[in-house]
């Protein structure tokens, strides 16, 4: 069993270690590649999966529901947090609902689950990434526009990989080919940003970093483990939404805090410092799971 908590956990940990100690040696700005990677190659995993004929959407909406479930109450309950602990909630609550999805999750729940879990972890993926491009952006700046959100790529390849599933079109192999290879370069780019970015962690704000740490799994697991008798999941999915639960917060929460000027040195730590739990809530997770 721990041989094979290793062989899942252990690739991920060494891309993102590998970034890490590349950034620490050679001081590395991964802005132009980080946009590169969500205008171009995370679109084209999420429209190659979505758009494979053996992609059936209506095997995956109970599964959708969980993990909006999970991130809104997560914000439900981190919200009274906030107020007891006179955190500024702007600051506590998005890191506790949006987290590492796409970094950490879909390559989790590959090594954890095989290729067969990839649709489902996109779905969630999907899922989460709404929320944070719609909610997650009005709770930091209500005057946010629909519009904005609708024009990303991420979001109009989400559109396109439904529509292409749900109508039963097929691209010609000689464009299904390049998208699928733009698409696997997603992945490991993510962990790679990650563990670069995790050279920018800033203990000065440990406090909050530490409790967002330990708040944002345990709620984050408790929450899918009440919600999964409601809904009726296969055995596979219903891991899925667990080990989706135990997830740390998503960079991305970093990146708003800091474009809305949203304390983001606390963001930051919160982010980072819950990231490097991950090491440890992941793979005692996956022995609950996997046992």
């Amino acid at each position: 069993m721990l041989l094979r908590i290793l062989t899942i956990v252990f690739p991920i940990f060494a891309i993102v270690a590998l970034g890490y100690l590349y950034a620490r040696r050679k001081p590395t700005e991964m802005a132009v590649a980080n946009r590169i990677n969500m205008d171009v190659f995370l679109p084209a995993l999420i429209f190659h999966v979505l758009s494979q004929r053996e992609f059936s959407l209506g095997e995956y909406v109970a599964l959708a529901v969980g993990g909006i479930a999970v991130i809104l109450g997560s914000g439900i309950l981190a919200y009274p947090l906030a107020r007891c602990l006179n955190y500024d909630w702007r600051t506590f609550v998005p890191p506790m609902m949006f987290s590492n999805y796409g970094n950490i999750g879909l390559p989790l729940f590959v090594f954890a689950f095989g290729e067969a879990a990839l649709s489902a972890g996109v779905v969630l993926f999907i899922s989460g990434n709404l929320l944070h491009f719609t909610l997650g952006r009005y709770l930091l700046d209500h005057r946010v526009k629909l519009w904005e959100v609708v024009r990303t790529p991420m979001i109009i390849a989400t559109i396109l990989g439904l529509t292409f599933s749900l109508q039963g079109w097929v691209l010609p192999t000689a464009l299904a080919i390049p998208i699928e290879m733009l698409g696997q370069v997603s992945i490991p780019l993510l962990l790679f940003s990650l563990g670069v970015r995790l050279t920018d962690v800033d203990l000065g704000d440990w406090k909050i970093g530490v409790v967002g740490a330990v708040v944002c799994p345990v709620v984050g697991v408790v929450l899918a483990l009440l919600i999964v008798p409601w809904l009726d999941l296969p055995e596979a999915q219903t891991r899925q939404l667990i080990l989706f639960g135990v997830l740390p917060p998503a960079v991305l929460n970093f990146l708003l805090a800091e474009q809305f000027r949203q304390e983001p040195q606390r963001v930051a730590s919160i982010v980072m410092i819950g990231n490097l739990f991950g090491f440890v809530t992941i793979p005692l997770t996956l022995v609950f799971l996997l046992v």
